[in-house]
């Protein structure tokens, strides 16, 4: 990021500066695409939410399909899709897609890795059936990208601070520019604003410096000890129910203590965890993602999500392990 801001110049401007910061964002784009495994194009953005807008709302395709348990930026960049169901243990309903598909060309929005439980959709045999249509797939990545393999879409979104990078930047990844109506001046045409070179610079970096795995995974053994714990105790533990749960996002009901309460408890030990998705726990709403998979009310509303990045440690681990035991057992 020193090094954009050292270099910034509008990369849109003809002039000497301008063109030296147009070789910087157009290189950071290509190292984007070499992490990522990506054969398209990528179109830089502020972040998740814009790359949803433009995809959602310039996609061209007919009907727009999104599953139930998508992220709210997902459900308000096209507020009249129609809901894909999907099963209590997560997965999307393929048999309910199958037959949805089968109209003009659909943009599907499916995420990779769930925000609130960790849950990963399958989205090879997705991608097989909507392309079997001749529909587009739109995969938020938000949650993987960095910490997985890329999977098979049309298009998708990564988020940079979600692996690392900084916040503010983001971006879109679409195959084939011909898939979008341009909507603006800058990228292509493809999106307004002039580019954030200083936070490209920081997410390809980001990228290149995630390591396989993302997590070691002796830094997550006491969370595995925790679960055992936790059913003894007559908590739930969610990743039981889970079609395929995955390692860095856990969603786990205490026994007798509200999620909200659990929050402000864990804060005061000086632990942060969340209600929700981290963008709507403020709201103390009920959860649409747990709702959609029929977890029973009372389990919705004392469940919190722990979230694990690159910067956890296993003493850390420890510790929230040591204060959900003392709160579970107060």
């Amino acid at each position: 990021m020193e090094e954009g801001f050292t270099l910034w110049a509008n990369p849109s401007s003809p002039h000497a500066e301008g063109r030296k910061a147009r070789a910087a964002l157009e290189d950071a784009r290509e190292r984007v695409k070499r992490a990522l495994g990506w054969q398209g194009e990528v179109i830089f953005t502020s972040g998740a939410s814009e790359a949803a807008a433009l995809a959602l709302g310039h996609a061209k395709a007919g009907a727009r399909l999104v599953s139930a348990v998508e992220h709210d930026a997902i459900l308000k960049a096209a507020p009249d899709a129609e809901r894909l169901p999907v099963r209590p243990d997560g997965a999307l309903e393929l048999e309910v897609l199958t037959e949805a598909v089968q109209r003009e060309r659909p943009l599907v929005a499916v995420q990779h890795i769930n925000s609130e439980t960790g849950n990963a959709q399958d989205l090879a045999a997705i991608a097989g059936i909507v392309r079997q249509q001749g529909g587009l797939l739109l995969a938020d990545c938000a949650q993987s990208a960095g910490k997985l393999p890329f999977p098979p879409c049309d298009m998708a979104i990564i988020s940079a601070h979600k692996f690392g990078g900084p916040i503010g930047v983001g971006a879109l990844m679409v195959k084939d520019f011909a898939m979008l109506e341009p909507a603006g001046g800058q990228e292509r045409g493809y999106r307004r604003g002039t580019e954030n070179l200083p936070g490209v610079l920081g997410m390809a970096a980001a990228l290149e410096a995630c390591g396989d795995p993302y997590l070691d995974p002796s830094i997550l053994e006491p969370i595995e000890s925790l679960a055992q714990e936790c059913r003894e105790l007559g908590g739930t533990w969610l990743s039981d129910r889970l079609c395929d749960p995955t390692p860095f996002i856990r969603a786990i009901a205490m026994p007798k203590m509200s999620g909200s309460a659990q929050v402000m408890r864990f804060d005061m030990a000086g632990i942060s965890v969340s209600q929700g998705s981290a963008c709507s726990s403020g709201t103390m709403k009920t959860s649409h993602v747990l709702q959609a998979m029929q977890v029973e009310p009372d389990v919705a509303d004392r469940t919190i999500r722990a979230s694990f990045g690159w910067t956890t440690t296993r003493q850390e681990v420890e510790r929230f392990c040591e204060v959900w035991l003392e709160l579970a057992k107060a």
